[in-house]
């Protein structure tokens, strides 16, 4: 099975990076071999139209990591989440929409993420480059309800090409289960079409503490939610040792689960998610040290996910040490560091 994803320069060769060992130079393409290892993942999407496992194989061929089933993701809403200056100030470059995908192709990456506006602006100039997922619901800083408006459509993604849909669910909150409904009728749409879809599951809301919010049984919970859901690749956030629940509680300490290192709680949080057969990628949260980026890498690496949705920590520094961070973190992935 062949997939020609892009011309080498858009994947950085010549850049310090090489192409992965399974592709191809075939007529000014880069041509991505389906691995075994990627057919063995998708297997596991046994209802899907061959179109939603082609284009999730085309995620998991594209880039450095083509092949291994790894990925990293470059996500660009924070925009809406956080306001413009919050998300681009520290570096002003990133104000302009083709920033950020040109930055995901030069590195290597498997795919870029970002709402309906964004998405517009670049959609053309990046046609065939790059898997996009469009973000098709979103929300604010100023806005006291935990819910997020829908702000783009299964249309709009056809329409620029997209390989996916991203939704957020914040389960927990007083409009989870309107939320719920909302992905469950997208995605169906997106799947009749041939569009995967991708779940930001976020706690928040209603019982749950500031700590519970990454707490290990309500992150294994949620990214359990976004599988039932339907989701083909899963976005939740690295967990802490915290137990919020009781009654969980009482279930962890009994069945000795163990949850000691951030290595076990990605394993836990994977096996969540039907036993390892839904794609788990986690974010990459606020801006941070370089140093604790590449550990909580090492950890997802370790524990057995799929790797890392990572927005701030690279896109707000400067584009050579984005670069240098993103090839660090494909290295990881790749077992090298």
């Amino acid at each position: 099975m062949l997939i020609a994803v892009a011309h080498l320069i858009d994947y950085g060769i010549g850049q310090g990076f090489e192409a992965p060992h399974h592709t191809d130079y075939e007529g000014g393409c880069l041509i991505m071999r389906v691995t075994k290892k990627v057919k063995d993942i998708f297997a596991g999407y046994e209802s899907d139209y061959p179109c939603t496992n082609a284009i999730i194989a085309r995620i998991l061929s594209t880039g450095i990591l083509g092949g291994t089933g790894k990925m990293v993701i470059l996500p660009v809403d924070q925009g809406f989440e956080h306001g413009p200056a919050r998300s681009f100030a520290p570096n002003p470059a990133a104000y302009d929409p083709s920033y950020h995908p040109k930055l995901a192709i030069d590195a290597g990456l498997n795919a870029y993420a970002t709402p309906l506006g964004m998405m517009e602006a670049i959609a053309d100039s990046f046609a065939g480059q790059i898997p996009l997922i469009l973000k098709v619901n979103s929300a604010n800083s100023w806005a006291d309800e935990k819910n997020q408006a829908i702000t783009g459509s299964v249309d709009d993604a056809l329409r620029l090409g997209c390989a996916a849909i991203g939704f957020t669910i914040y389960p927990g909150s007083e409009y989870c289960f309107d939320m719920m409904e909302e992905i469950r009728e997208m995605s169906e749409e997106a799947k009749s079409v041939g569009i995967a879809t991708v779940i930001w599951s976020y706690p928040r809301g209603g019982a749950i503490s500031k700590a519970g919010e990454t707490a290990m049984d309500v992150s294994a919970y949620a990214a359990h939610m976004a599988a039932l859901l339907g989701a083909h690749i899963i976005k939740v956030k690295l967990s802490t040792d915290h137990l919020e629940q009781p009654d969980a509680k009482k279930v962890y300490e009994a069945e000795t689960i163990d949850i000691s290192t951030q290595a076990a709680r990605v394993a836990h949080v994977v096996q969540s998610c039907f036993n390892g057969k839904r794609l788990v990628v986690f974010s990459g949260g606020a801006k941070k040290g370089a140093d604790s980026v590449y550990d909580d890498a090492r950890a997802i690496r370790d524990g057995g996910g799929n790797g890392s949705i990572i927005g701030r920590n690279t896109f707000q520094r400067p584009r050579e040490d984005a670069l240098a961070m993103l090839q660090k973190i494909i290295n990881i992935y790749l077992g090298k560091e």
